[in-house]
C-alpha cells in the first residue's frame, strides 16, 4: 500500500541514487534549502505540481516513481532506450546473458 511514508522514503532513495544532497535538490527545485529534507523526514509532502517537478528533476515519470520494484528507474529507462536500438539477434544474446546472471 502506498502512503505518505512511501513518498518520503522513495524520494530519499531516488535522490540518493542520483547522488545529490537534499539541499542541492531543494535549491535546484527553487525551494528553501530544507524543502526536501522536510519531505524525507515526513514533516511535509510535496504538492502535486512539486511532485511533478521532483519527478522531472529525477528524470523519471510519475509511473516510475510508484514502481516499487525498480530501485533506479532512471537507469532502467536508459537501459530500455539502448535495448530498443538492438537487433533481434543482439536481444536474444542479452536475454541469454541475463538468464545466466539471474
Amino acid at each position: 500500500m502506498i502512503d505518505a511514508d512511501f513518498i518520503s522514503d522513495r524520494i530519499a532513495m531516488l535522490r540518493t541514487a542520483k547522488n545529490v544532497s537534499a539541499r542541492d535538490m531543494s535549491l535546484s527545485l527553487g525551494q528553501s534549502q530544507s524543502y526536501i529534507n522536510n519531505i524525507e523526514n515526513k514533516k511535509s509532502l510535496p504538492s502535486m505540481q512539486m511532485f511533478l517537478y521532483i519527478c522531472e528533476y529525477l528524470s523519471i515519470t510519475p509511473k516510475d516513481f510508484f514502481t516499487e520494484d525498480v530501485d533506479d528507474p532512471h537507469l532502467m529507462n536508459e537501459v530500455i532506450d539502448l535495448l530498443k536500438t538492438l537487433s533481434a539477434k543482439q536481444l536474444e544474446m542479452l536475454m541469454e546473458i541475463a538468464k545466466e546472471m539471474k
